[in-house]
């Protein structure tokens, strides 16, 4: 029963926080997160140009993934754009100026280097479509055929 009790804070408790990291993302750092995203608390968001990150409604970045709207060294400055119910992989990273679809996958640990369009999954380094025509439910949950 205690144990029940302490997991049944924790879950909320850790929904609260990501509620309000978005809050803190948008309004303190000007980023255009829809409030139905989650975002994971170890996901890394570029706070170089953070005006740049765009992610839509029922998305989800799981843990490690990085968006980067900056690129040092080509003196580069680009939005990344994230469609609604879409899945950022772990570890996966989105390079500047990648804009995804609605319901798109993107496979753990794979780097996104290019746009691509909705209802697709890709993985890879550099990321490639590996199947099409997925459909996807609320945080990218993919939906059996």
């Amino acid at each position: 029963m205690k144990n029940r009790l302490f997991r049944l804070i924790h879950i909320h408790l850790r929904h609260f926080l990501l509620g309000l990291r978005i809050k803190v993302l948008n309004r303190v750092f000007g980023m255009n997160i829809d409030p139905t995203a989650k975002i994971s608390l170890k996901a890394n968001l570029d706070f170089t140009n953070p005006a740049g990150v765009y992610i839509g409604a029922g998305s989800y970045l799981a843990f490690g993934s990085t968006i980067l709207t900056h690129d040092m060294s080509r003196d580069l400055n680009k939005p990344v754009k994230i469609g609604k119910n879409c899945f950022i992989g772990a570890n996966a990273i989105l390079l500047p100026g990648v804009e995804l679809g609605d319901q798109v996958i993107v496979g753990a640990g794979s780097v996104v280097t290019k746009s691509f369009p909705s209802n697709v999954i890709v993985t890879g380094n550099p990321a490639k479509i590996v199947k099409q025509e997925i459909r996807t439910s609320r945080l990218g949950i993919l939906e059996s055929a």
